[in-house]
């Protein structure tokens, strides 16, 4: 355990602190819309694009058509659904009928755009977990895990511990903890027809659909700050090493032109970024929260360029990625990326020695994922440290929410 992030804690009744102490989650929903402070600026400009009909996250701006063909899951690559149709019933016994409502959307309803990274609650989309009785919490728990594989389960579930560890670390139990965050359901569970869950607060987004035994996970958003539990019960929990340690290996393993070509700005927060490039709550993301129909240009290098070795540690990366998805759905999902590896690009920002600062993106028709180290935000430094980690997956070409699949399913 390094506990490094220790040093970097506000002392003792700190403005940035105790400003926020005494609220709860919709106390600072309120607070934190305050025109021109830093939370109301970053609501005011996420708003108008969860505005936009959904179209899908693109290279140049047109859908590539027949990439998400809807069909029966394939032998072997169906997902897990008895499981989560009993888990999914279980909760809904658990709610009286306004909870339920509260809950339960359309499956292709907007509000699965509403999803979010940051402690603060822009949009209160379906259930707030931390003002539901314990049953309740446990049975969201259990339609996660029935849902995802078991690595992927833990993973999810060890972000909200880290944020409960987060808030006990620095005085703010009430904003951060183990359940602060929004759970809410799409259509109807059914064994064939669509239907899936999404769960979203302080760095942990996911949004999962299944139809006719295919599963969409995407977009799955995972950060940690501290990515570290260094006392308590969870003591030794951590997250990301092996996506870092994976994208050091990969690039040392370049030649120096690939490195270079891959490389599009040597420093985090680099002089010759164009304007806007850094967000300030993204950072170097592109493809975060909000971003559903963003065009994002490929960038780097591509996969088909490399020798045998380095592309196979690009694919291990993408499967680190892919690893919540359930034995079945993920077979599926390592088919197509593998049938898309040729197409398929990788770019950095910052250095690249063991223990730097870095920001990577993996790019194919069927796939981005992207990992950056940040500031701070509960902990105080000003420039990016390796405890402080955000990653981001998505589905591009429009089956992000399985939305492809869902308009094929309508249409038929």
């Amino acid at each position: 355990m390094s506990a490094e992030f220790r040093q970097y804690l506000f002392p003792e009744g700190h403005p940035r602190i105790a400003r926020i102490k005494e609220l709860d989650a919709y106390q600072y929903r309120e607070a934190a819309r305050e025109e021109g402070s830093f939370t109301g600026e970053l609501i005011k400009g996420w708003t108008p694009l969860y505005l936009q009909p959904f179209k899908g996250v693109t290279e140049a701006g047109e859908l590539r058509e027949g990439l998400h063909r809807l069909e029966p899951a394939r032998p072997g690559e169906a997902a897990p659904l008895g499981a989560m149709l009993e888990a999914a019933g279980a909760l809904l016994a658990e709610l009286g009928p306004e909870d339920q409502a509260t809950l339960m959307h359309p499956v292709d309803a907007p509000q699965w755009q509403t999803w979010a990274n940051p402690e603060f609650m822009q949009f209160d989309t379906g259930l707030r977990l931390e003002f539901q009785p314990p049953a309740v919490r446990t049975k969201v728990l259990e339609l996660m895990a029935a849902s995802l594989s078991p690595e992927g389960y833990e993973l999810a579930h060890g972000m909200m511990l880290i944020n409960g560890f987060l808030g006990k670390t620095v005085g703010l139990e009430s904003l951060l903890n183990e359940f602060s965050y929004n759970f809410a359901l799409y259509g109807t569970p059914h064994p064939t027809q669509p239907w899936g869950w999404q769960l979203y607060g302080h760095h942990c987004a996911v949004n999962c659909l299944v139809v006719d035994g295919r599963m969409a996970l995407g977009p799955v958003f995972f950060g940690a700050e501290p990515n570290e539990i260094d006392e308590g019960p969870d003591r030794g929990l951590r997250a990301f090493d092996r996506r870092v340690g994976l994208a050091t290996e990969l690039m040392a393993t370049l030649s120096p032109e690939l490195r270079s070509a891959a490389t599009l700005y040597e420093q985090m927060v680099d002089p010759a970024m164009p304007e806007g490039r850094v967000h300030p709550g993204d950072e170097r993301h592109l493809a975060g929260a909000f971003q559903d129909n963003r065009v994002i240009p490929l960038e780097g290098i591509c996969v088909a360029d490399m020798e045998v070795g380095s592309r196979e540690l690009v694919l291990e990366i993408l499967d680190e990625f892919i690893s919540p998805l359930p034995s079945g759905p993920r077979a599926a999902r390592a088919r197509e990326l593998r049938e898309h590896l040729d197409e398929t690009w990788f770019a950095w920002i910052g250095a690249s020695a063991p223990g730097d600062v870095f920001y990577y993106r993996i790019q194919s028709p069927v796939i981005i994922v992207e990992l950056d180290h940040h500031c701070g935000v509960f902990l105080d430094y000003q420039t990016p440290q390796r405890f402080h980690v955000h990653t981001v997956m998505r589905t591009p070409h429009g089956n992000d929410y399985g939305r492809a699949w869902v308009n094929q399913w309508q249409q038929q």
